[in-house]
């Protein structure tokens, strides 16, 4: 019968073709699952037999360079303020291994040196090490994991010190140099008392980026993310990223920098952002610069997101049907960083920590650590505990080079190495550009209080580009007269902003390529229509746990999920939550969405519930049902379980949020308080994006919430928190235009239409869900095939059925899993003649609906709100002044005391508590 279905439902829906899926996507097998294809095993060999007989031959030497390449880093020149004190390498000795520099003797380097010196005496050997390994560029390589990756990027390191820059690059790397400085000096005399974290000490940057937009497209990559810091935020954008410079000067007037008639609050000038397709060498390359809030790296995990999202969208690496594409072909991510934000930020050490991990891989991320050798105003010896800002960076494995800020041209070859590095490992490499700070913390702070002698020298030096401008004269090439015509240029052209900045309109830099056709969500309460026909949902509830002849499931499984879900379809009986999600899933799928869910063991639920991925039971392979709804599929669904993390985690889910609006992304906290250790990214992404950055997020954050005598850490999902986040008014009607929505469902049919909502409609909004715990097996909180059938939708209020109103007295209001403790009481005890109000939709508040529940009543002397949360948490502080102020309703609050955690830590106290709250929302 449910073949018959299937048939019936696609000859209904064209689908597009789409190159054949594996049959059955293994996680542990080669072909791995949608969003996770293993890499193949290559075998790793010693190399030639004459490198090693040559290694062999002269051990002490092979010692000697090996030292030089491990320890090399720490007497290279890499300070251009010259203020680091020599480090001691007794490891660099040549009599640690024997050696003598007097020795004449001839050695030969094949296998041993990777230069163009192919021979030499030890005097001759030591010095060219010494030019190598102790100049203006270092590296720290000798922990790599493999021996693969060692000799690769010694011998690349090696090479790199005969890379040249051609006359007509030097030329291009000097005007963009420039072209920073002039703008940084023009925004000095024009907007002297505006904070604008200057490029001046680190220019260099800018070439670094010219050079990664040209590798770029020499690897026929695609596109380029960037996440940044403010530190040179504006040279960049104006300069290489095509930013209006007039809309800039708006901006630094005080005047709006979005469109007009979009509705915005906007942000500070630092955090500004473009997306542009430039013309690199005749090729077009897409390059996107995303927004960033002042928490420093916080949009690092972010730019993750992004660009695993981009990924998935251009059917790049895991998400390509070509086996032999790799993750990373077409989109590249580069993330900037301060020095002192990279060592402190424990977002950084997560977001190292999941940048391998299957569903997390983006093909390696390029870093730049602006390395200013001070944080605000800490020296970098009070800023950390590691010899360099950059050691975290090596907890994966990944390569570190170090480069004096003052040279562009080993700027540049920095840039090139890291590049190749990364197209070749498809990891993360970071690039540790040692540079110096102008100014203060910002262009009207003194540094000289705290940093008097570091200043001193910034204050007698000459700047980056004009040093780099000398050098190219002194080299005989002519640059200077070019130079000063193009910043001539230049000022001609900001000058002409200035004067045409009050009236230059923004242009609509939102809702356009993917999000074309999206709308910002209206000021009135819309709804929309969500039911699916009940045979396709029972096809898909049985396809939802259907698996492979083959397959050998957990006997515990088979019995209470696979077959017990078939026979509650087959039988017609109430439906769980777990099985209205699939459904809810499923749906979206089959029309064409892809869903992800994230979060740590989400595959089978934190409270075994979910089992979307089913593993073998013999084999531990996997097995994702829901992939194989249909033939020619064009929805998948991924399960992405995450490493214990939050901030990084809820980071990158709302990354990949904001590339495509036809993905459902969701994250989902073990319990609900865990999403505080992701606080700094709702804050400051998920609940104000849009206001801020007119940026959309889909995003949906389920949060387990529930007093079940588990104690403080795991009752609470702070549901209060996120009612202060969110722009609901007290003083009038809310509609769609909210920030977020919040909502605290009671049935599995609420949850399903929740979850089609979030992409049925034509605007994307955060969607805060205080999920079930207790509810997902309670046999009351289950849902009838009827209820998620055509013509059926998400009810923000549902009304009490059970009563007659013309008896009731007394109205209760609550929320979430506590009205099933309310109806228990009121079923034993025969209380009807008081009604039960669930409000299922918090944000935006339902003022309509619950005034029309009022009018039933019209005996009503009572109005209580209960809650099984304290006085101080909960929905009560949100919910009192909107009934008193909209709905005309004052209330009584019955619930717990104030207390200064979340719950009870002591089960007697825990029930205690319940059964008074209960109680007391009967008596009169």
């Amino acid at each position: 019968m449910l073949s018959c279905v299937l048939k019936q439902v696609v000859r209904q829906r064209p689908c597009r073709h789409l190159p054949a899926m594996p049959a059955v996507a293994f996680y542990h097998s080669d072909n791995g699952v949608y969003g996770y294809r293993p890499a193949a095993w290559t075998e790793q060999t010693s190399g030639a037999r004459a490198v090693t007989e040559n290694r062999i031959c002269y051990p002490s030497l092979m010692q000697l360079v090996t030292a030089y390449r491990e320890h090399g880093h720490k007497k290279a020149k890499i300070d251009p303020l010259g203020r680091q004190k020599p480090r001691p390498t007794p490891e660099l000795d040549p009599a640690m291994y024997g050696i003598s520099l007097t020795d004449n003797k001839v050695f030969e380097l094949e296998g041993i040196v990777n230069s163009t010196m192919k021979s030499g005496n030890m005097e001759d050997i030591v010095s060219h090490l010494e030019s190598l390994y102790c100049d203006q560029m270092s590296a720290e390589f000798m922990h790599l994991t493999t021996m693969e990756e060692r000799e690769w990027f010694a011998e690349k390191f090696e090479e790199s010190r005969t890379w040249t820059l051609s006359d007509d690059e030097k030329k291009s790397l000097a005007l963009t140099l420039a072209e920073s400085q002039a703008f940084d000096n023009f925004l000095a005399a024009k907007f002297g008392t505006i904070k604008r974290y200057s490029g001046e000490g680190a220019e260099s940057m800018m070439g670094f980026f010219q050079e990664v937009f040209k590798q770029a497209v020499q690897d026929n990559l695609e596109e380029v993310h960037i996440g940044m810091p403010h530190r040179a935020r504006l040279n960049l954008l104006t300069g290489l990223l095509k930013y209006p410079a007039t809309l800039m000067f708006k901006k630094m007037k005080g005047l709006p920098e979005f469109p007009q008639g979009a509705v915005c609050s906007g942000d500070v000038l630092s955090h500004l952002y473009n997306s542009v397709d430039l013309d690199v060498n005749g090729r077009q390359l897409h390059v996107s610069m995303i927004p960033n809030p002042s928490h420093l790296e916080a949009c690092t995990s972010v730019l993750s997101g992004k660009v695993r999202g981009r990924q998935q969208s251009l059917k790049d690496g895991d998400y390509c049907t070509d086996v032999s594409a790799r993750v990373g072909d077409k989109v590249l991510g580069v993330q900037v960083h301060g020095d002192a934000s990279f060592t402190a930020q424990g977002i950084i050490q997560e977001n190292f920590a999941i940048a391998e991990v299957p569903h997390f891989n983006i093909g390696g991320t390029l870093h730049l650590i602006v390395n200013n050798q001070l944080g605000f105003t800490t020296p970098g010896e009070r800023g950390r505990s590691s010899l360099y800002c950059s050691d975290i960076g090596k907890m994966n494995g990944n390569p570190v080079i170090h480069v004096n800020g003052d040279n562009p041209e080993e700027v540049v070859r920095a840039c090139r190495l890291a590049m190749e590095y990364r197209q070749h490992f498809r990891k993360d490499v970071l690039v540790d550009l040692q540079c110096w700070r102008k100014w203060g913390h910002n262009e009207i702070d003194d540094p000289s209080f705290t940093n008097p002698s570091m200043y001193s020298i910034i204050n007698n030096r000459t700047s980056v580009p004009d040093l780099y401008v000398q050098k190219l004269t002194d080299d005989g090439l002519t640059i200077k007269e070019e130079v000063n015509d193009k910043v001539t240029t230049l000022q001609v052209d900001w000058n002409e902003g200035l004067k045409t900045m009050d009236t230059y309109q923004a242009y609509h830099y939102h809702l356009r390529r993917r999000w074309k056709g999206f709308v910002q969500a209206p000021s009135h309460v819309t709804a929309w229509e969500t039911g699916v026909q009940s045979d396709l949902l029972r096809y898909i509830g049985a396809k939802s746990v259907e698996i492979p002849s083959d397959f050998v499931p957990h006997p515990h499984l088979k019995k209470t999920f696979l077959q017990s879900r078939l026979r509650k379809l087959e039988e017609g009986k109430p439906l769980d939550w777990a099985t209205a999600e699939a459904m809810a899933f499923g749906s979206l799928l089959y029309e064409g969405f892809n869903v992800r869910i994230c979060g740590q063991d989400v595959g089978r639920g934190t409270f075994s519930q979910r089992h979307a991925m089913l593993i073998d039971n013999q084999t531990d392979a996997m097995y994702i049902p829901l992939n194989n709804i249909m033939p020619q599929q064009t929805g998948f669904y991924e399960v992405a379980n995450s490493p214990l993390s939050e901030e990084a985690v809820l980071g990158f889910e709302y990354g990949m949020s904001i590339e495509n609006p036809n993905n459902l992304i969701i994250w989902e906290a073990q319990f609900g308080d865990f999403y505080n250790g992701a606080q700094i990214i709702i804050d400051t992404f998920v609940t104000s994006g849009e206001v801020k950055w007119l940026l959309q997020s889909g995003l949906v954050m389920l949060l387990p919430h529930g007093y079940d005598g588990a104690g403080p850490e795991h009752s609470s999902c702070h549901i209060e928190r996120f009612l202060q986040l969110c722009d609901s008014k007290e003083h009038d009607i809310d509609g769609d235009d909210v920030n977020t929505q919040i909502v605290h469902p009671t049935t599995p049919a609420q949850y399903f239409h929740l979850l089609r909502r979030q992409m049925v409609r034509n605007y994307r909004k955060p969607l805060i869900v205080a999920g079930p715990k207790v509810m997902l097996r309670l046999p009351a909180a289950v849902s009838n095939l009827a209820d998620m059938g055509p013509g059926t939708s998400f009810q923000p209020v549902i009304p009490d059925s059970a009563v007659d109103p013309n008896r009731v007295d007394r109205v209760v209001f609550c929320c979430g899993k506590h009205y099933y403790a309310l109806a228990k009481e009121r079923e034993d005890k025969q209380l009807f003649n008081t009604a039960l109000i669930r409000v299922e939709e918090l944000c935006p508040f339902p003022t309509a609906l619950l005034q029309e529940q009022l009018n039933k009543y019209p005996n009503a002397k009572a109005y209580v709100w209960s809650q099984e949360e304290h006085t101080n948490m909960g929905p009560w502080f949100f919910v009192n002044p909107r009934f008193n102020n909209l709905v005309g309703c004052k209330l009584s609050y019955v619930g717990r005391g104030p207390l200064g955690t979340a719950a009870a830590g002591v089960g007697q106290v825990h029930q205690q508590e319940a059964k008074q709250v209960i109680q007391q929302t009967f008596q009169g």
